[in-house]
């Protein structure tokens, strides 16, 4: 009873209050409304200012009004970033976890004076075609002795260089002794025996000394013509040689060619007759000046480069076939004004486009990707022409890091130029679209880097397993070795069938691993059944795809180098996994073998 009338009591104070309110305050209606006003003006509502869509942390191209499961993995969908916190369109923004497991560094580009800029070639050194010669025998026989056994071997003109039994010389010699009797009464035949003898190159004091002893030379000397170094033997003690057969090669090392290679948009700056400043690692405080003398007419298709020569003196014997050398050419750009120079490493390009990320933020890890126009590469360096400015802040490590950040949250990137998340199912990771030679799922995209997932060393050891047969994949299509590559394509599969899932406790590993052991089983199986080394090839790119994303989730204990070929895939691009720095393209072996680049290193 005492507790009712206490809400009795309760409900008439409050009934009396709300009638004073709404009628006794009547003379304070415009001061109330103000106040409600602000109260409105002060509420934050920024939570509530868009519908809160959902999409998938593996496949960033499905978003719902409403959370549930991914209809292409199942996986449950997560939150999408609400708007970009003052982002413009195409600004990414990256953690700072993020940015320190991908090595991600930049640095601030400024102008060079390029006036009498210089021109940076990387060659080798080569023989002298001019000076080389080919020591043949100019008489057919067998092989008795080879006095020159050994290729860089120095022989001089005039010495001995091998014997020879040869039939037809011992015959012609019994000619010369018959016609040498009767040269008084037949003088037209014994002028005809001697020139016979001197069509093989006998000189007439061997021809003397044969008719002097009146005997047959059954061994007969061959001499060398020329002086120089042996560069390749070719025959051997009792082989048959015919008449004309070479037996030596020899190369006159008294000057020798550097050869460099040009590249397409160099060309404009070379000419015949520049000075070209030779540098070596085997004498690194030397300079070596000669002359471009020669710049080939003829494009190299396969790796769109000239080749440019010079010829060095080479009396002292410094430089040796084969030898790297750089060489620098002062004045080769002609142009007056300042140009902008960057790290090769910060720029990206797919054979059409040149792209690089600028740090738009000092403050904040914000990119934004540009389109440049490059003009001439020197070294490690590529000018700028278009699209940066002095000052500007770039991405010079870890660029393909980013690119596949912006792709992940639908902005512009390398293969993505207009933006937005519609990255289907063949399109992918790390900047790669997706083949269509037979797989039937796209490529899942791990590029976010926000953290790498913690498993058991045991796991990372069967990973690490089906990462060796991959490397063993990859050597032979760089190989060109087709059933080799067959091979390796069965041992993934085994690989992966070896690797267990229930060592992963974690759910989000769980459901990762779980998709991307799908498609690396469905590439595996596609290699392995197939002989055509170029369809091979194009699962390979498929393959790569997800094994670079199960390395950066999981590790597998090795320092990687992440490389890329923007001409593979039509100048899509492809990337591979290598565990050596020096490029070796898997997709054209030996074809071209050397294109492409290292993008990132992941340790």
């Amino acid at each position: 009873m005492k507790k009712n009338l206490i809400f009795i009591g309760l409900a008439l104070v409050v009934g009396v209050l709300g009638g004073w309110l709404i009628f006794g305050g009547s003379g304070n209606d415009e001061q109330a409304i103000k106040d409600l006003s602000d109260m409105s003006d002060s509420h934050d509502h920024s939570g509530e200012s868009a519908e809160q869509m959902w999409t998938c942390s593996m496949h960033p191209q499905i978003m719902q009004p409403e959370p549930g499961d991914c209809p292409i993995c199942g996986m449950d969908l997560i939150p999408a970033e609400a708007g970009a916190d003052g982002l413009s369109a195409d600004e990414i923004k990256m953690t700072e976890n993020a940015m320190a497991l991908a090595n991600i560094q930049t640095s601030v580009v400024g102008q060079s004076q390029m006036g009498s800029g210089t021109l940076k070639l990387s060659g080798k050194i080569k023989p002298n075609e001019e000076s080389n010669a080919v020591q043949v025998t100019y008489f057919g026989g067998r092989i008795e002795n080879l006095y020159v056994n050994t290729t860089g071997e120095r022989v001089g003109a005039g010495q001995r260089l091998a014997t020879i039994y040869s039939p037809e010389l011992v015959s012609a010699q019994q000619e010369l002794l018959t016609a040498a009797s009767l040269k008084e009464s037949q003088p037209a035949l014994y002028k005809a025996v001697r020139n016979k003898l001197k069509l093989w190159k006998l000189s007439e004091k061997q021809i003397n000394a044969i008719e002097t002893a009146g005997k047959v030379q059954e061994n007969f000397p061959v001499y060398a013509t020329v002086s120089g170094t042996v560069t390749h033997k070719m025959v051997e003690e009792g082989d048959y040689v015919k008449q004309g057969q070479p037996l030596y090669k020899i190369a006159n090392l008294n000057t020798v060619w550097a050869e460099f290679d040009a590249y397409e948009n160099q060309i404009a700056s070379l000419k015949v007759g520049q000075t070209i400043k030779v540098t070596t690692n085997a004498y690194r405080n030397e300079v070596f000046d000669a002359k471009v003398s020669f710049i080939d007419p003829l494009l190299n298709s396969s790796t769109r480069t000239v080749v440019v020569r010079a010829v060095l003196n080479n009396k002292n014997d410094l430089f040796k076939p084969g030898m790297f050398v750089e060489g620098k050419i002062e004045g080769a750009q002609e142009s007056t004004s300042s140009k902008i120079t960057v790290p090769a490493t910060a720029v990206m390009w797919t054979g059409e486009r040149s792209v690089v990320y600028v740090k738009t933020n000092p403050n904040e890890a914000i990119f934004e990707m540009r389109e440049v126009l490059l003009g001439n590469a020197n070294g490690d360096t590529y000018t700028i022409i278009e699209g940066l400015q002095n000052g500007d802040e770039v991405v010079t490590n870890g660029t393909f890091t980013v690119d596949a950040a912006a792709q992940l949250q639908g902005k512009k990137s390398m293969m993505n130029t207009a933006g937005g998340k519609t990255m289907t199912g063949h399109e992918g990771h790390l900047g790669m679209q997706g083949n269509n030679s037979g797989d039937s799922k796209g490529n899942t995209d791990h590029s976010e880097m926000k953290e790498r997932i913690a498993v058991s060393n045991k796991f990372q050891g069967q990973l690490k397993q089906v990462f060796d047969d991959y490397i063993l994949l990859k050597d032979a299509l760089v190989n060109d070795d087709a059933k080799n590559a067959q091979q390796a394509g069965k041992q993934i599969i085994q690989s992966l069938k070896n690797v267990d899932m229930k060592l992963l406790s974690d759910e989000k590993a769980h459901n990762h691993w779980m998709t991307i052991q799908k498609e690396l089983n469905t590439s595996a199986n596609a290699i392995s059944s197939n002989t055509d080394i170029s369809k091979q090839r194009g699962h390979f790119k498929h393959l790569s795809a997800h094994m670079i994303s199960s390395v950066q989730l999981f590790g597998v204990n090795e320092n990687i180098y992440i490389q890329f070929c923007p001409m593979a895939d039509n100048n899509k691009g492809a990337y591979w996994i290598s565990l050596e720095e020096e490029v070796r393209n898997p997709y054209y072996g030996e074809a071209m073998l050397t294109c492409g680049e290292v993008r990132d290193t992941l340790k």
